[in-house]
């Protein structure tokens, strides 16, 4: 009975932990699929929690923290689509330009704000969200994943990614489809931030995301660009998560596992999932690919 507790509670704490993934790693693949490289993740996970912590902490409702995010999420997908389509920015440089901004900018904000450079004020937990998050996160995957190979728009981003001259031959705008594949991005990234400082969390801390943003990018390639395989990486990697918050405290006769070698375990688990398969994962062939 005991082992069958301790069964449920690593699964619960498994989909729990893997929903800010499972929605940054769906707007990777937005971006991703339709030809634009977007290491920002992190960032825009950073501004989508910021967003949704305060707003929803000012309206005491986690839905309206829900839309700021997503309002957020749209903002900076935009800039970001601003420099790297329309500027013809270096797209590796300019996402980490966006991460780095991120972790300046929200601090400011948090002081004028505030007049505190670390949390913001919690919500009330009736407040939080319980499960929505993580509800909405599986259906989400299920739709683009529909939306993608069954739909004509789903194609044309599909398209952009792999043949974009064949897609402008056919007459459709490549830089729309793009424009348009990175704001869902920015959305999507957001919405995993928020459901760190909504669901998961109270409020939003300084960098809470904890380089999710960057696992997010190794479950996109550890799942070949695929949003099915993708979604089992997220939860591959939540499940490490989750065991190591179950080891720390952890004693071996009389030792104890010191915690600074517990918590490195998902980002062990990422790197050898990588190096292990990132040779056998074929990236969108014109991924990165400007001009269009």
């Amino acid at each position: 009975m005991e082992s069958l507790s301790l069964i449920l509670a690593l699964v619960f704490a498994t989909l729990r932990l893997a929903t800010p993934l499972i929605f940054a790693t769906t707007g990777g693949l937005m971006s991703e699929r339709s030809g634009i490289v977007n290491i920002a993740l992190e960032g825009f996970m950073l501004f989508g929690a910021f967003a949704g912590a305060v707003a929803g902490q000012y309206f005491a409702s986690a839905w309206l923290g829900w839309g700021a995010a997503l309002i957020a999420g749209l903002i900076v997908g935009a800039l970001y689509a601003l420099f790297v389509i329309e500027l013809k920015a270096d797209q590796i440089v300019t996402g980490m330009a966006f991460n780095l901004l991120a972790m300046g900018v929200i601090p400011f904000l948090t002081k004028i704000l505030y007049n505190s450079t670390g949390t913001t004020p919690a919500l009330l937990v009736e407040d939080r969200f319980t499960f929505e998050p993580l509800l909405m996160a599986f259906v989400l995957v299920g739709l683009v994943a529909f939306w993608l190979y069954k739909s004509r728009s789903g194609l044309w981003l599909l398209f952009a990614g792999e043949h974009p001259e064949a897609l402008l031959a056919s007459g459709v705008s490549v830089r729309k489809v793009r424009w348009t594949a990175v704001c869902f991005s920015g959305m999507f990234a957001a919405w995993g931030g928020a459901s760190l400082s909504l669901f998961l969390s109270s409020a939003y801390s300084p960098m809470m995301t904890s380089g999710r943003g960057y696992m997010a990018l190794a479950a996109l390639i550890f799942g070949k660009w695929k949003p099915l395989p993708a979604l089992a990486a997220c939860l591959l990697f939540a499940f490490a998560d989750a065991v190591q918050i179950r080891l720390q405290g952890v004693r071996f006769g009389e030792t104890e596992i010191p915690v600074q070698f517990v918590q490195i375990l998902p980002y062990l688990v990422t790197i050898i999932a990588l190096a292990g398969f990132i040779g056998k994962s074929r990236a969108p062939k014109a991924l990165g690919r400007e001009g269009f």
